[in-house]
């Protein structure tokens, strides 16, 4: 039984990259494809596909990017975890590597990037960081 099915989803991408593996297989779930979704409108992954199984929940198929055989994801942090979560304020948002990475935020008006929070003007739940 896995607790933090969010860690999970970071670790497998992290994982896949280091072996530097063209695809990689992840149990689906709306938070998880808001999050597949968001990667790609930023650049960190190449597509992503949902693959509806015999089984409900289904998978997420995401193709991972590289650069000169490095891959273009340097690092993902699980900020909030079931044990403590992270909650901000709209003006206390972080900012990953001077605006250079992306912070996740889930927030009232659904999943979004930390500078997409700043412009609604809300805050929320910090899932995970990205550079």
């Amino acid at each position: 039984m896995n607790t933090d099915p969010i860690s999970d989803f970071l670790t497998r991408i992290r994982n896949a990259q280091k072996a530097r593996k063209k695809t990689v297989e992840i149990p689906s779930s709306k938070m998880k494809l808001k999050i597949a979704e968001i990667m790609k409108e930023q650049g960190f992954i190449s597509e992503f596909s949902v693959n509806e199984t015999s089984n409900k929940q289904g998978s997420i198929s995401i193709k991972l990017k590289y650069n000169n055989n490095e891959g273009v994801i340097l690092g993902l942090e699980r900020v909030s975890k079931p044990g403590i979560r992270r909650y901000v304020l709209n003006y206390d948002l972080p900012k990953v590597l001077n605006g250079l990475g992306v912070a996740i935020v889930s927030t009232s008006k659904g999943l979004m990037t930390d500078k997409d929070a700043r412009k609604l003007g809300v805050g929320g739940e910090v899932v995970c960081n990205i550079w």
